[in-house]
């Protein structure tokens, strides 16, 4: 398992989250998502590495943008 930490920016509410959620657990491999519009903060765990450019094309799908943290 490995998880990679984003930062997003523009999510203002709940809604913001899920739009979010809903396109990154679209990622093969994807097992678990947090993601939090208070702190801008996304952390993605998956089952095998994940490809960056998979995360932020997903949440710019989504109508954000962001970058990797950790």
């Amino acid at each position: 398992m490995t998880t990679n930490e984003y930062q997003v920016t523009g999510m203002t509410c709940g809604h913001c989250e899920l739009s979010v959620r809903e396109e990154v657990e679209q990622i093969p491999g994807v097992e678990d998502i947090q993601v939090s519009a208070q702190t801008g903060r996304l952390a993605v765990t998956a089952s095998e590495p994940l490809d960056d450019s998979k995360v932020l094309a997903a949440v710019e799908e989504a109508g954000y943008s962001a970058v990797r943290t950790a």
